[in-house]
């Protein structure tokens, strides 16, 4: 293009006219910040109208939780945001500040609760490991309530059933906690059903009132009439059947539990009321026994040693457990000055069945027209101790050597005035048992033995073996040369008497041949005299004949 091109360019150019800009005249430049205040303000009332209620928690710490980053979760949606954190004026509690969105404004009422949500261990198990990767965060538990609330306690723990959960608490009322803890399982035969959500102690010190919650539908089964019992543990039995174990699970052996269950064939009742109270049995058996009825309170003083004898142990009726010992207390008797051991037992009579039914149906009040007394339980064992009931104390294990309390009827015992109903425990007699009556027995030989005087027999003995010893030595040094001698002319003696008798020429000898000659020869003179007495009695009168002398036809000697 050349300079003659642009100078025709120009001269085509149409000439500018100009106008004077009027007095009130707005640019439009200043539509830009107008707008931009425009959009700002749209923006502020948008988020004023979609901003929900401010509410303030207050936790022990503040650990894991950021202003503006910290949310405000309900089943995993965010419904706020931690706005800022400050200490409480006397240093004691955090205070946290939540903004809560229009939509969650219904969670803000009278009775929601807040938490924390951080990885924990408990009695429930693991917990909160997302946390892990996101932050902690405040979990809620919304409220049935209609009133609303922007003050909160925080709890340090979350909270063991939530509002929005089906099902129903329970009271269960045991002496002592046990192993159970917030988050012990609940089972149902053997499958876990709920958990324990609370306990408190009861205002007078003596009990404790255990909180439970039971799932929906597994609520129905409980029942007015079910026993609960604590299943903590692994109950272990030995019986005929060989040692047997029984536990609901592993998790029951770490930390506990609670089971329930109707009465074997037994009408289940109508469905427990929300709060039902129930008593927390020990163990299975005591929950499934059949109903214990009427209390009876025995007394019974025993004069040996109690060692082994506890408050818990079982009392024992023919092989059957009617009751427990209450309490054992020592006492002065100072009509036998000698100390009393004072136990006292809760028995419930109706354990025996059938037999205490025909007890009591015998026990008539005849001044009331036929009817039972009202203290019937106390007039059956009346009549039991008239008929010989005694208390002994028996061995139960010979091992730990525990003692219980048992009943037994003796033949040979002696007729005992019972004192009658004055409100205080009826007194049952006491006698030794048989181990213990052998032992007394043994005691009493031993006593018998003890009053022998052994040490002066001993003495005597002693005395009498070395007056013994220095008489047989005596004996031995004086006697026995006399007794040597003694039969050295003895034996002499008799030697001499052998040779006078024995030898043939011996003068005793001839002497006494001579003697047995003469002897001889007087027989036959009497044998021929007789013979002429036979022939010739009459001799006898006129004398003898003139016979020959008969001795004249004996030989010549």
């Amino acid at each position: 293009m050349t300079e003659q091109d642009d100078i025709s360019r120009d001269a085509e150019l149409p000439e500018p006219e100009l106008a004077t800009p009027g007095r009130w005249s707005v640019s439009l430049v200043w539509l830009v910040p107008l707008v931009a205040a425009l959009v700002g303000l749209v923006l502020v009332v948008r988020a004023y109208l979609q901003a929900g209620p401010s509410i303030t928690i207050t936790f022990d710490t503040a650990e894991g939780i950021e202003p503006g980053k910290t949310e405000v979760k309900y089943k995993d949606v965010v419904v706020g945001k931690v706005s800022s954190a400050e200490l409480e004026a006397n240093h004691e509690f955090v205070i946290v500040h939540v903004d809560l969105s229009k939509e969650a404004a219904s969670l803000a009422v009278e009775d929601s609760r807040f938490w924390v949500v951080r990885p924990r261990v408990d009695m429930g198990g693991v917990s909160g490991l997302g946390t892990l990767l996101s932050g902690a965060y405040i979990g809620v538990d919304v409220g049935q309530s209609d009133k609303a609330r922007t003050e909160f306690e925080g709890l340090e723990v979350p909270p063991a059933v939530t509002n929005d959960q089906q099902g129903k608490r329970f009271q269960l009322r045991s002496s002592d906690l046990g192993s159970l803890d917030i988050g012990s399982p609940v089972y149902y035969r053997r499958i876990p059903v709920g958990r324990v959500v609370g306990f408190d102690l009861n205002p007078d010190g003596r009990n404790v009132t255990i909180q439970v919650f039971v799932d929906h539908p597994y609520d129905r089964f409980v029942t007015n009439r079910s026993r609960f019992w604590n299943a903590s543990g692994v109950d272990v039995s030995v019986s005929t059947g060989g040692v047997r174990v029984n536990t609901q699970s592993l998790a029951t052996v770490l930390v506990g539990g609670v089971a329930f269950q109707s009465l074997p064939g037994d009408d289940p009742g109508e469905m427990a009321d929300m709060d039902a109270a129930f008593p927390l049995f020990s163990d299975q058996n005591s929950a499934l026994a059949p109903p214990d009825g009427d209390q009876l309170k025995l007394r019974m003083r025993f004069f040996q040693s109690v060692r082994g004898l506890a408050v818990g142990a079982p009392v024992d009726f023919q092989g059957i457990e009617i009751g427990t010992v209450s309490g054992i207390e020592l006492e002065y008797d100072r009509d036998k000055k000698q100390f009393a051991a004072l136990i006292d037992a809760t028995v419930y009579p109706q354990r025996l069945g059938r037999a205490y039914r025909g007890l009591r149906d015998g026990v008539v009040d005849h001044d009331h027209g036929d009817e039972q007394p009202i203290n019937a339980d106390r007039q059956v064992f009346t009549d039991m101790v008239n008929q010989g009931l005694r208390a002994q104390m028996r061995t139960g294990n010979l091992i730990s050597g525990q003692l219980y309390i048992a009943l037994a009827f003796e033949a040979k015992a002696k007729p005992m005035m019972v004192a009658a109903d004055d409100g205080q425990p009826l007194e049952v007699p006491t006698s030794l048992a048989s181990f213990d009556q052998i032992q007394q027995q043994v005691a009493d030989i031993v006593d018998r033995l003890d009053e022998i005087p052994f040490r002066d027999i001993g003495r005597d003995l002693s005395d009498t073996v070395r007056s013994a010893r220095d008489l047989l030595r005596q004996i031995d040094g004086e006697v026995t040369p006399e007794l040597r001698r003694l039969l050295e002319d003895v034996r002499a003696t008799v030697n001499a008497a052998n040779q006078s008798l024995a030898q043939p020429d011996a003068p005793l000898q001839q002497n006494l041949t001579e003697t047995l000659d003469e002897l001889d020869r007087a027989a036959r003179s009497m044998r021929s005299l007789t013979d002429y007495l036979q022939r010739h009695p009459e001799s006898l009168i006129r004398g003898k004949a003139n016979d020959p002398d008969p001795t004249d036809n004996f030989p010549n000697e």
